[in-house]
């Protein structure tokens, strides 16, 4: 699709003021996906250089111009740290609904900003206790859970002219057990539920996370891993009216069982670990 409203593509690093009717630009696989006669200046962030994966003693810090095959490469390579949270990586890369070809261009950030229910990259984030940095336009600096940055299907916290700048997953999350399950309509399709859930070894301390059915990250979290009727009944209070997904790839009441089917499969996969 061409932006033919597009006049300028500017440096991500100008100063320029913002003004309406402008974007960031990184992979630009969704923004260049459908028209958008509203938009006239794309800032390039791609020019900024920043590094895509840094390994630190404090976790993983994941560029929000990092591409998917960046991602899926670093969670395949042997000889990394985490290999439990890799496998997990890898499994959420491959959840993408689309070819290896977008996964060379999209990027990190592009998918978590997109804030679709079924992005991939939120579940990842949410799964690993995700931070977001975000860069206001305005020179303040935040740091926001990714649970609160997804606000609804295609809203984030973020105001005109604020940045993804990067995620932050903690080594403390990267080393806990995971567990994942995912259905869709079709095998290579888009989800339609997807749990993931993980277990602090030493406390027990236990996360289950519901994506791509609800219209925003839900995360419960218990001091041990649940009983069945405990999440069951945790389910029940969070999924209040409104906030599971309704469209053609699953109706609401088909997701809402598969919710409790996952979550359940991921409590019983847990407590084995």
């Amino acid at each position: 699709m061409d932006l033919t409203a597009v006049r300028e593509v500017v440096d991500g690093r100008s100063t320029l003021p913002w003004e309406p009717g402008e974007a960031w630009l990184a992979g630009g696989t969704a923004l260049f996906a459908e028209p958008r006669a509203d938009l006239w200046r794309l800032r390039d962030l791609s020019r900024c250089g920043w590094p895509p994966l840094t390994v630190t003693k404090e976790g993983l810090e994941v560029a929000a111009t990092c591409t998917i095959s960046d991602l899926l490469a670093f969670a395949r390579a042997p000889g990394q740290p985490w290999p439990r949270a890799r496998t997990l990586i890898a499994d959420c890369c491959r959840a993408f609904s689309s070819s290896f070809k977008v996964w060379n261009t999209a990027t990190v950030g592009g998918n978590v900003c997109l804030a679709l229910p079924a992005g991939p990259m939120i579940s990842l984030a949410v799964a690993l206790d995700g931070m977001c940095q975000v860069w206001g336009w305005d020179g303040r600096r935040s740091r926001v859970p990714v649970t609160d940055f997804v606000t609804g299907p295609g809203r984030t916290v973020l105001r005109p002219g604020d940045l993804l700048r990067s995620l932050h997953l903690p080594a403390a999350a990267l080393t806990r057990p995971v567990a994942w399950r995912r259905v869709s309509l079709r095998p290579l399709g888009r989800s339609a539920a997807l749990v993931t859930g993980a277990r602090a070894s030493g406390t027990g301390r236990t996360s289950i996370a519901v994506t791509a059915a609800t219209i925003r990250p839900v995360v419960l979290t218990f001091d041990r891993p649940p009983a069945a009727t405990v999440l069951h009944d945790a389910l029940e209070d969070a999924l209040e009216p409104g906030l599971i997904v309704e469209d053609v790839h699953g109706l609401p009441a088909w997701r809402r069982h598969l919710v409790f089917q996952l979550a359940d499969e991921v409590r019983r996969a847990l407590s084995r670990r």
